[in-house]
């Protein structure tokens, strides 16, 4: 699940005013972003189960380098056609094609295409915390998760909560978040290390 988040919060932009029309207005103007990142994973009692932060960078459609550094470090890189997912502590890479690895998940809400109503049911979510909220529903039965909202305040997304089938919730908070930064292509190749396992699609 974890995984499948990183991927998820690879990609965050900006919403207001009807949420829905300031999520397609960010799908047409925000192009790459670069952002720091905390995350909570809470299980359905509510009780913190885990803890970790590091950063992002994306280039639509369909690149990102999403990295964890504590508490453990994991690095998930998409490079427009495969995402690899790379433990260091168990010096192990996991590969997919990038259709079956992203699917409707979070990440295709904002990584790729911007036609997002085919995988996604969307609606406006209100205020919280001082953001607006929008609220996405695969279409998908099995796309592992019920539903995720992105929050969005002056400065841009802010805010990401993942609930998954289990009752499980994600929450990301971003801070730190740049809008179209220049970014090099460098960052979106990956090559296994030397030594290490390597499992899945090549």
């Amino acid at each position: 699940m974890r995984l499948l988040l990183l991927i998820a919060l690879l990609f965050a932009g900006a919403v207001h005013a009807s949420g829905i029309d300031r999520f397609e207005a960010y799908l047409r103007t925000t192009q790459s972003a670069r952002a720091t990142f905390e995350q909570k994973v809470y299980d359905r009692n509510r009780r913190l189960v885990q803890e970790s932060s590091g950063s992002f960078v994306f280039l639509r459609p369909g690149r990102f380098r999403w990295e964890y550094r504590k508490p453990s470090e994991q690095l998930i890189v998409g490079d427009g056609q495969r995402v690899w997912i790379y433990d260091r502590e168990l010096n192990q890479v996991t590969v997919r094609k990038l259709t079956k690895a992203l699917g409707s998940t979070p990440a295709a809400l904002l990584a790729g295409s911007s036609d997002v109503e085919a995988a996604f049911e969307l609606s406006d979510a209100g205020e919280r915390d001082g953001m607006e909220w929008l609220e996405a529903k695969p279409r998908e039965r099995e796309a592992g998760f019920d539903r995720i909202r992105i929050g969005l305040g002056s400065a841009g997304v802010q805010a990401m909560e993942l609930t998954d089938n289990f009752g499980q919730t994600t929450e990301l908070r971003f801070s730190g978040l740049v809008r179209n930064p220049k970014v090099d292509l460098a960052e979106f190749r990956f090559e296994p290390p030397s030594g290490a396992d390597v499992l899945g699609e090549q």
